[in-house]
């Protein structure tokens, strides 16, 4: 085999995966206005001004885009919101880093619709399998992630141990949820911004001598 053809071999599947890569983050960002749903490869490929036999190539029915396009939205969120703020050593400060990190992935509408996990979520509350068990396992990690900073925090004294972790972790992201819910239908990032006050009044109220209370 010439060195061109191998070459060439070694290109085709980079440009495919970059093809991939293309469709389905234009996927994630459809899908938080037309819905996961909504999402059929005759539309996707008029977004994306691609043939619709070239999507065809890449997923094989319209619940594989659906699951593809959750692990690329996962992608997306956790090197935007996630990864920035994980060498943060202090659990309290990662804690309020980690909600304003997610309120401005919101508010720069890195995806157009807010958050994909909120709007996909309450399409899919009602339809059980593959995708929604995909959303499920997304909102478990991110409580867990929530509740083992506040876990840590009180751990060290940080926040008294007045509520659980999976209390308070309920209660920040009740906040930041309505605050994306909000600044979707007003496009008014005041929403976020109170958002961001509850979150910091919510963790100063616990701020100061430790609790005796144990959960």
């Amino acid at each position: 085999m010439s060195s061109m053809e191998t070459q060439s071999e070694q290109v085709r599947p980079r440009k495919g995966a970059r093809s991939r890569a293309t469709i389905l983050h234009a996927a994630a960002e459809l899908a938080t206005i037309a819905g996961l749903n909504g999402l059929s490869l005759a539309a996707l490929a008029s977004h994306i001004g691609m043939s619709k036999s070239g999507l065809f190539a890449h997923f094989e029915s319209k619940e594989a885009l659906q699951l593809a396009t959750v692990d690329t939205a996962k992608e997306i969120f956790d090197s935007d919101v996630i990864e920035p703020i994980s060498e943060i050593e202090n659990p309290l400060e990662q804690l309020r880093a980690l909600s304003d990190a997610f309120l401005s992935h919101v508010e720069r509408r890195v995806f157009p619709g807010g958050c994909f996990f909120i709007s996909a979520s309450a399409e899919f509350d009602t339809h059980p399998g593959p995708v929604k068990d995909k959303l499920l396992a997304f909102q478990a990690e991110w409580s867990e992630r929530m509740e083992q900073l506040i876990a840590d925090a009180q751990k060290r004294d940080l926040l008294r141990a007045d509520d659980s972790p999976s209390q308070l972790s309920f209660e920040l992201t009740s906040y930041l949820l309505m605050a994306n819910t909000a600044f979707v239908m007003h496009n008014d990032p005041t929403y976020l911004e109170q958002a961001q006050n509850a979150v910091r009044r919510r963790l100063e109220s616990l701020q100061g001598k430790a609790s005796t209370t144990r959960f």
